[in-house]
């Protein structure tokens, strides 16, 4: 099975610096990498294989000099996501969704880059753990639960967040098969979506929907604020921050709930069946609900 065990990172201000430049680096040779998919479909009719593009990093390097600074399995995976994203294009044009092209990224949508099978590992500096990156730096990192020993790490993706903080998370294979459910469960219980509460089970218990009320209404000031600052000063960056902040702490507590709430149930009993909602049928039109 395949595992994500995301840490948070605790760069200087000068491992800061060095993190945005490789990834305005990584930015910059995605969208080249996006203009010659473009150039060889316009004059061969058909798009390049994701081998070619590859084979044109060393020419690259040549006469791009910061690409040299850039780990060589990096730069692979930058040319990896452009045809992932085409395949991704490709997959909802295939179930009838209207898809454009892709395009250019600015920097404010480019927020990571991977190193991919080497290039990176765990160890111990002056009495504290770092994440040791090739050609970029040794940076602490806060790691709160261990890697299991017999976990096979496949890669690290670093991504810095709106809020500014850093993340490291490494993609870990292991081999283990999902839990087979019991034959004769003793305790059983079903779950279905609620309209006035979240959900509701089969033993009677109605689980409330997560009040944010609070939350939302900070977040609302703290955009209207905002929406006041000139765009681009420093006074709009730290309110856009403030912000981003507002964001990141709803989705902490969104998933602090639904953490807690499915450890409850997968502590308390044997099985546990979910409703299987039919999400597509949800979403008719009110004149074809009414007509059928």
């Amino acid at each position: 099975m395949y595992y994500a065990y995301k840490y948070r990172l605790k760069p200087s201000d000068a491992h800061r610096e060095e993190l945005d430049r490789h990834r305005d680096i990584c930015r910059q040779l995605y969208n080249h990498a996006l203009y010659r998919l473009n150039e060889f479909q316009d004059e061969h009719g058909e798009l390049p294989s994701m081998t070619t593009l590859r084979s044109e990093l060393p020419d690259l390097k040549t006469w791009w000099d910061d690409l040299s600074d850039v780990y060589s399995k990096v730069l692979q995976t930058v040319v990896e996501r452009l045809f992932d994203n085409l395949k991704g294009l490709s997959a909802l044009k295939q179930n009838g969704y209207g898809v454009g092209q892709l395009k250019w990224k600015p920097p404010r949508e480019f927020r990571s880059f991977t190193y991919s099978q080497s290039g990176f590992k765990l160890d111990k500096k002056g009495g504290q753990t770092v994440l040791s990156l090739s050609k970029l730096a040794d940076i602490p990192i806060r790691l709160h639960r261990a890697i299991p020993d017999d976990a096979t790490v496949k890669q690290v993706t670093l991504k810095k967040e709106p809020t500014g903080e850093w993340f490291a998370t490494f993609g870990v294979q292991m081999d283990r098969e999902p839990p087979e459910p019991p034959e004769n469960p003793d305790k059983c219980v079903g779950i279905d979506v609620g309209i006035l509460k979240y959900a509701h089970d089969t033993d009677g218990t109605a689980v409330g929907s997560l009040d944010l009320s609070d939350e939302r209404e900070r977040l609302e000031r703290e955009q209207r604020k905002l929406s006041r600052k000139q765009h681009g000063s420093n006074n709009y960056e730290k309110q856009r921050r403030r912000v981003a902040e507002c964001h990141a702490d709803l989705r902490r507590k969104r998933r602090d709930f639904l953490h807690k709430l499915s450890n409850y149930y997968a502590t308390e009993y044997d099985l546990v069946a979910v409703e299987d909602l039919n999400v597509k049928g949800m979403m008719e039109s009110p004149s074809n609900s009414r007509n059928t």
